[in-house]
Order: C-alpha cells, then structure tokens, then sequence
C-alpha cells in the first residue's frame, strides 16, 4: 500500500499538465497543418480515455484512517490545484487569441471552441476541488477558476444546495430515473442558477445586507468573468464574444453530464418523522477506475465525497455500500449522450442495488418521459 501511494503522489502532478493539452494542440496543428490537432481535448476525453480508463482498471488503493490524517496534512497535495488555476487561464488566453488572430475552417473552429469549454469544464472541477475547503486561498481560487467558464454560481448551489438536498426529488442536479440527459440538463442549468441566487439572497437579507453587492459570492465570481471576458475583447475585439459564450455552454454541457451520471435515480429515504434520512454512500454512484480518478481529482469516488466533503481529493476512499457504475467516468459520459443506451444499462444496475422494488427509486412520475 505504500507504494502504491508513492506512485499515486506522482501521477498527481499529470493534473498541472491537463490544462496545456489545448495549447499543445495549437502548437501541433500549426506545425503539422493537421486540423485534427484542434480537436485534442475531446479526442483525449471522448476516444483515448474511456480506451485507457477500461484497459488500465481499477485503484485498489483505499486509505486507512492513519494515512489518511497523514495525506490531509499535506501541503504537497493541497499546492496542485492551486497551481493548476493559472495554467487554465493561459490555456484560455492562448486559446482565445489563436482563434481570434487566424482565418480557420469552421470545422477546426468549432474544434478549438469545443476543446477550450472541455477544458475549463476541468477548471470547474478543479474549483469544485478548491471550493469545499475553508482556507480563504482555495476559496478564491475556486472563485476564479469557475470565471473562466461564466459559472460563478456555482460554490453556492453545490455547497448548500446540491450537498444538502442530494438523492432528492427537490435536487435540481440529481437526475431521476428515466430522465434523460437533455431533459436533465434543462432543468439542472436553470434549477442551479435560480436555486444560488434564491439562497445568497436570503443569506444577504438575514445580515441586513444588499443582495447584489461585493458580498454576494455569486456576484464575485462574476465580477471575475466580467472583468476578464472584457479585458479579451478591449485586447482582441468583439468578435472573441463567440468563443467566449460558447465555449461556457460547452463547459456547462460537461458539467451536467457528471451531475447526471453521479446520483442517477438514488434517493434517500425519510425518517418516521417525515424527513430526509442523512447522506450516506449509497446515495451517489462510485467508480473506482484509476485513469479517470487521477485526471478528475478522484471526483468518480463520489460517495465518499458526500458522506465527508471536507476530505481533500487525495484521501477519498471506496466504500464498500456505494453502488459501483459499471464503467469509468469517460465512458459514462459517452453512454449518458445516448438516452436509450445509458436506461438499457444503467436502469437494471439501480433496480438491483434497490432490490428490484420502484418504491425507493428516485424517479420521473410522468410515464415514457425518456428524451
């Protein structure tokens, strides 16, 4: 086991390099003339690692309570995502000043437009990292990180919504069963936004505050994304307003793929007493695969995630009453795109983890509502 932790303490640093693939790809189209390389982000997450996710398997390496006090006191640990943060904003200026400074084909375009949003949707996960930690460094870091997909709002909904609420009918990022992807989606972007936004501002008005000044934290992260989307144009024109909204849409678009396939028709039960029973493991889908566990900062060990939020990326554990994806996170997103096939797989797997009975599903009311 330790050594098995020794090598994890090295891989760890692959996730400084994740936001410089776009600009890798940038370098080698404009070196090679192969348009391909403009699509290098979602070749990486869509062709090569669901490939390796599969091939290479599982992490069978699951901390004790000793080793995990000793990787949370770990400032090694608590700098790599701190110093990924400026590397996803060169990787956006780079990015941004390419595609506004060259005459592309449409296809190569859209190829650059989709690999900055893939790629800032790691920056929100990054920020989603940095954003259940109390130190004010990593709150603001997490702050920054999600200006740069236009997804400020983001801290408030998850921490107190998306955490307290999960595995319930009243979760806007918790998907049902038979709800499909597009359909979730909907109402996941503008359940989250409304939701943040409803909660700061009764935060704010029980402090006697003004709701949309420097206090409210949505407004913060915001401020970022208006300082810095402005700051593009004044450098490189209106134009970039393209690739700017875009590429946030696309980010968002990955974003509500995980939420999708993370609680996908799990739902806690209440208590005698009407309420929600506490959040366990077996509220969130679990994937153990090693690969995608080192590229998204062990977010696919999700269970242990919510049962303990505070506990740092490196120190998650999986525990034996989550019920297990049968895939990685890469191919989950893949099959997730497919309404049809993610219910052929996906509903016998909840059905048998709540023992074949509907009644403890959470579930769409609503019959063949399946888009």
């Amino acid at each position: 086991m330790i050594e098995q932790r020794r090598y994890k303490s090295i891989f760890w640093l692959l996730t400084l390099l994740w936001p410089l693939i776009l600009p890798l790809g940038l370098y080698l189209a404009e070196m090679t003339g192969w348009g391909i390389f403009y699509w290098l982000v979602p070749i990486e997450i869509y062709l090569l690692l669901p490939v390796l996710d599969e091939w290479i398997g599982d992490d069978s390496y699951n901390p004790d309570t000793d080793s995990i006090r000793e990787l949370e006191r770990s400032r090694y640990y608590r700098l790599i995502p701190l110093f990924s943060a400026p590397l996803f904003l060169v990787g956006m200026g780079v990015s941004v000043w390419y595609w506004a400074n060259n005459d592309l084909h449409w296809l190569d375009s859209l190829g650059i437009i989709l690999s900055l949003g893939f790629s800032n949707a790691l920056a929100i996960n990054t920020a989603h990292e940095l954003g259940h930690k109390n130190t004010v460094l990593e709150k603001w870091g997490a702050k920054f990180l999600l200006s740069l997909p236009l997804y400020g709002h983001f801290l408030v909904e998850h921490n107190r919504g998306h955490h307290r609420h999960v595995a319930t009918p009243e979760d806007s990022a918790s998907a049902k069963m038979g709800e499909g992807l597009y359909r979730f989606m909907l109402r996941e972007m503008i359940g989250g936004v409304s939701r943040a936004c409803r909660m700061e501002s009764e935060r704010l008005r029980r402090k006697r505050l003004f709701v949309w000044g420097l206090r409210n934290e949505c407004m913060q992260s915001w401020l970022l994304s208006l300082i810095l989307y402005l700051s593009l144009i004044a450098w490189l024109g209106l134009g970039v307003l393209i690739i700017l909204i875009a590429q946030a849409f696309f980010a968002w678009f990955q974003l509500s793929i995980a939420n999708y396939i993370e609680h996908y028709g799990l739902l806690r039960q209440k208590d005698e007493n009407g309420q929600y029973l506490s959040c366990r493991p077996e509220h969130s889908w679990n994937s153990n695969r090693l690969l995608s566990g080192l590229v998204l900062l062990n977010l696919p060990r999700h269970s242990d995630h919510h049962a303990n939020a505070g506990r740092r990326y490196q120190s998650l554990r999986s525990d034996p009453d989550a019920p297990l994806l049968p895939g990685g996170y890469p191919l989950m997103f893949i099959l997730a795109m497919v309404p049809p096939l993610w219910r052929r797989i996906m509903d016998p797997c909840l059905m048998q983890h709540y023992g074949q009975d509907p009644r403890r599903i959470n579930r769409l009311q609503q019959s063949g509502a399946q888009t």
